[in-house]
């Protein structure tokens, strides 16, 4: 029975992970499409070897979670209802509210964990990897340091294990927060009209541009991923750059040589201090 149990486990990751890979590659491939046709800012020049590192961190993340990590959120939750645990399961909710709730905590949820990411320094010198690109595209949208990734992992299989969301419902979320990252990171041109009706309900490239401000102050508004409501809710929207999208410096004050695009010097960014970086 428990052989049984670790096979549907494993297949479930496997599925999940089919899914995922796929609305990856194919949101990814329409993003940088509609990059090269209606680009915000002008296209900056090596964007293949910036593509490299920021892809590569993506494939060794991938690896890493699969190693570490014996089952994925959308099979503990399964897992969890199946036993009758979880919170979900107490309220004796519909399925349809049950997914639109998921989701919606969900996304709370990495709005306090990308908050958390600022606030506390050894968190932070993780997250700055991803700050770290002078230039935001698509590909900065899946640009996350390892660890990084390992503890939202974790952090998401808790959230799973008390929740006890639909699987569905975590599965759905997995594809619209990598889907929505990349589209909010995307160096992509949307008429100010549409701008303004879609940030009503998604965050939108213009709106999270803003956060990859090399100013401390902007850097520190829009953590929203997905909804923009709870930067609002909790007093940390900005509408606009105080110096225009055009001109705005992206990225951060250090780590700014073009060497810090590569893959093993991202990777090690974390553990770099200011002397280390300045040795040649």
């Amino acid at each position: 029975m428990e052989r049984r149990h670790v096979v549907a486990q494993r297949e479930s990751m496997d599925v999940e992970s089919i899914i995922r890979l796929g609305a990856f590659v194919l949101t990814g491939a329409l993003l940088a499409a509609l990059e090269a046709v209606r680009p915000r800012r002008a296209p900056e020049a090596g964007r293949s070897f910036r593509w490299v590192g920021n892809l590569g961190v993506v494939a060794v993340s991938s690896v890493l979670v699969r190693l570490l990590f014996p089952v994925a959120p959308m099979a503990l939750a399964a897992t969890m209802r199946e036993a009758g645990l979880g919170l979900f399961p107490a309220l004796g909710l519909n399925l349809a509210m049950e997914i639109a709730l998921s989701i919606l905590i969900l996304d709370l949820a990495m709005y306090a964990q990308h908050r958390a990411f600022h606030a506390w320094r050894p968190l932070w010198r993780v997250h700055r990897m991803h700050h770290a690109d002078t230039f935001i595209d698509f590909s900065t949208g899946v640009r996350f340091h390892p660890v990084e990734i390992i503890a939202s992992m974790a952090f998401k299989l808790a959230l799973a294990a008390l929740l006890a969301p639909p699987p569905a419902a975590v599965l759905a979320f997995e594809v619209i927060l990598n889907g929505a990252a990349m589209f909010n990171h995307a160096n992509l041109f949307l008429p100010l009209t549409a701008d303004r009706v879609v940030r009503r309900f998604l965050v939108t490239p213009d709106m999270h541009r803003i956060h990859h401000s090399t100013d401390g102050r902007e850097m520190n508004r829009n953590f929203g991923f997905c909804f923009p409501w709870w930067d609002r809710l909790f007093a940390t929207y900005q509408e606009q750059p105080a110096g225009g999208h055009e001109h705005m410096a992206i990225g951060l004050n250090i780590f700014r040589e073009q060497k810090y695009r590569s893959l093993h010097r991202m990777l090690a960014m974390p553990f770099l201090s200011p002397d280390v970086r300045r040795r040649p």
